[in-house]
């Protein structure tokens, strides 16, 4: 019989709704029970498209006798790491500390309440390597409860004073956000930057220097044969993209560009880059970018897509702009769900199988393509005998492009090859709609609509921002807009929204609303960001990762500060920043202004050691030093000139740009203050443009609104 994630509304815990195992969801009927029958919790954590979850599955529970121990002696508990980021951070901060290191599946073993005594990933079936069987796990700490009873509990005790828990989620944050010393304007001792006592914002020489520095350390870490950072595995780094990007448009630095320029480039080109239909598998198993792990998941490629803008408009680079095309139709093509927003990933197995769809042989090309063509993508894509990947099959690579004269042969052998790729067993796709990566997508979306003139990509944009608007968007008693965390086909899930939802859903409406002209989207962004300042703040310039009101009480008890760390897509607190940021921009609120320097402190305390590790705050470091550059649009809505204007200022590559456009006849009272006062131009549309609380005289051509911008 089905078990009770059946009833789910994750695709992740509906796959585990078939098991023997009596799982539960995470909640008090779980904790209730465990007390009940006085045995501890086993909460296993994972995702839908993680291949080793499915491994561990298969292995242990789908196992009947495996899953008869389980059901005896624990009450077994499935978290889907996506719909609960607060749980899996606070639990994969447990794991590490205790084996210094972590990764999904994740295994922990908790008492009724849910402290953790013991933790790890994945367990085999049998004894492997020094790493025991899980039946082994299961009988050791079954019995350490039955007879070592106040060991255990001891045991979690300390683990949770060694996370800095046991008060309000984030509580602790202050050492870490409040950088410690009261230099002039914040500045530290060491020049880094910092905020001071009397509440001082950022001193902008010293977050320059700051910036110096970590292009610097960064450089250490750069591979120059291949791009990328460190050895395998390769993730994307995205966040260290943008902030190298953003860094060569304010300063010219040519190594940022480098850096930035080189990784993507061979990212692009090789096997982690669907070199058919466009998209990017999680990351690289080799330091090459040849062999993907096959997952293909929502919040790498909405970063990426608007990362390879930043990249084509700052290069004019032909692979840049085929790479957001490819991005932007992938995403549309594959993820996007019938209610109109994007699902959150595609499984790396088919059938089981690890990159099943997606790998080739030199036969299968030539029974697809016949000899010669056959013979001619197997050179170009880099398919041979002996094989990329496993059993002699090869992933697609693109290292060198096809001559000019043999482009219509590429654009038929790729779409022969796409089509004979459809027609082969599909892997998964999670169909859950997660509220923070559609906000990336949904700016991502409407910026390279805009800028390369594809208002199918920007229709897109307002698909999913709808979606999100009516779904996932519902306004409490006390008047705040909050974020359900995720849906599924239409319906809510039940997990409240955290601090990267917020961020970045208000990030994407703010941008939509820009570059739509519709004012509704910036109305809701804004609604977003007075929730944060309402429900989110920490002691010290810090922000929450949960909501002060909607905190789960086991993340409460084991979380320590606030992350500040950027992962595959910016962290809550740099999130948070670049969203104020942008408000202020648009609105002129000074408060807006100080509360994103303030929250940048924290982060920029060490990104001199750690760039990598903070590089969303240094990147949006680069849009405070930069201005950042807001440009008013006014025209009347539909006008062609106002148009042309709005799709010359998304070219720009200022740092953090911010732009607001409108018909100023329609301007109302209470329009955000980019646009207010704004007229025509001898009755033309015209754009301003504003830095620094200095405004250029308006401009009604595209060519000397380029020229502003252009100047440094």
């Amino acid at each position: 019989m089905p078990n009770r994630l059946a009833r789910s509304t994750s695709p992740y815990l509906r796959q585990h709704a078939g098991n023997p195992v009596d799982w539960y969801e995470w909640g008090e009927e779980a904790f209730a029970e465990a007390r009940r029958r006085d045995v501890p919790l086993l909460v296993s954590v994972g995702y839908a498209s993680c291949h080793w979850c499915h491994v561990m599955a298969h292995e242990s529970f789908e196992d009947e006798a495996v899953a008869a121990v389980m059901n005896s002696r624990f009450v077994n508990v499935k978290v889907d790491r996506e719909e609960r980021p607060d749980l899996d951070a606070a639990y994969m901060a447990a794991t590490q500390a205790m084996t210094g290191q972590g990764g999904w599946p994740m295994t922990v073993f908790a008492t009724p309440e849910g402290d953790p005594f013991f933790c790890g990933t994945y367990f085999p079936p049998v004894p492997v390597g020094g790493r025991p069987s899980f039946g082994q796990v299961l009988e050791t700490l079954s019995r350490a409860w039955r007879e070592r009873r106040e060991d255990v509990r001891a045991g979690a005790a300390e683990l949770l004073a060694h996370l800095g828990g046991g008060g309000p989620a984030g509580g602790s944050g202050a050492d870490r956000t409040r950088a410690g010393g009261t230099g002039a304007a914040g500045a530290q001792p060491d020049g880094t930057p910092g905020a001071g006592d009397d509440g001082a914002a950022l001193d902008q020489e010293a977050v320059a220097r700051v910036s110096d520095l970590a292009v610097e350390a960064l450089a250490t870490g750069y591979d120059a044969e291949h791009g990328g950072f460190g050895g395998a595995p390769k993730f994307p780094p995205s966040t260290t993209l943008e902030w190298l990007l953003r860094r060569h448009a304010r300063t010219g630095d040519e190594r940022a560009l480098a850096m930035a320029t080189g990784t993507l480039a061979a990212m692009a080109r090789g096997g982690m880059a669907d070199q058919l239909a466009g998209g990017f598998a999680r990351y690289a198993v080799d330091d090459t970018w040849t062999v993907p792990h096959f997952e293909k998941m929502l919040e790498d490629n909405a970063m990426l897509l608007r990362i390879a803008l930043h990249w084509w408009r700052s290069t004019g680079s032909d692979l840049a702009r085929r790479v957001v095309t490819g991005t932007a139709d992938w995403l549309i093509r594959e993820l996007r769900t019938p209610e109109g927003a994007f699902a959150s990933s595609l499984d790396a197995d088919t059938e089981g199988i690890e990159g099943a769809t997606y790998v080739w042989t030199p036969a299968t090309l030539d029974r697809v393509l016949g000899p010669e063509d056959g013979a001619w993508a197997a050179e170009l894509f880099g398919v041979t005998d002996q094989g990329s990947f496993e059993a002699g099959t090869s992933v697609l690579q693109l290292r060198t492009d096809p001559a000019p004269e043999d482009a219509d042969r590429f654009a038929r052998v790729r779409a022969t090859l796409l089509a004979a790729r459809d027609a082969r067993p599909q892997p998964a796709r999670d169909d859950k709609v997660v509220a923070a990566w559609n906000g990336l997508a949904i700016a991502a979306l409407a910026e390279a609509g805009t800028a390369l003139d594809r208002p199918e990509w920007q229709q897109a944009a307002v698909d999913a921002a709808r979606l999100l608007d009516t779904v996932h968007l519902v306004t409490d008693d006390d008047g705040l807009l909050r974020v359900i965390r995720s849906s599924r086909d239409g319906a809510p899930g039940t997990a409240p929204g955290v601090l990267t939802d917020y961020a970045a859903v208000a990030e994407g409406f703010l941008t939509l609303g820009g570059l739509t002209g519709d004012p509704h989207w910036t109305r809701r962004g804004s609604a977003l960001l007075d929730t944060v300042l309402a429900r989110f703040r920490a002691p010290g310039h810090a922000f929450r990762d949960t909501a002060d009101d909607r905190t789960d009480p086991v993340v409460a008890r084991l979380a320590g500060r606030p992350d500040v760390a950027d992962g595959p897509s910016p962290a809550g607190q740099s999130a948070v920043a670049a969203a104020l940021l942008t408000r202020a921009a648009l609105t002129g609120s000074a408060t807006d202004r100080q509360a994103a320097e303030l929250t940048l402190a924290g982060p920029l305390s060490i990104a001199h050691r750690h760039p990598r590790a903070v590089a969303w705050a240094l990147a949006t470091a680069e849009a405070v030093l930069d201005g950042p550059r807001e440009v008013a649009v006014v025209g009347p809505d539909g006008d062609p000139d106002r148009a042309g204007l709005v799709r010359t200022a998304i070219r720009c590559t200022a740092p953090g740009l911010v732009l607001a456009q409108g018909d100023p006849a329609d301007v109302a009272d209470d329009a955000i203050g980019l646009l207010r006062d704004r007229p025509l131009v001898d009755g033309r549309a015209a754009a301003y443009v504003c830095r620094g609380f200095v405004c250029d005289r308006p401009v009604t051509d595209p060519d000397a609104l380029r020229a502003g911008l252009a100047r440094a």
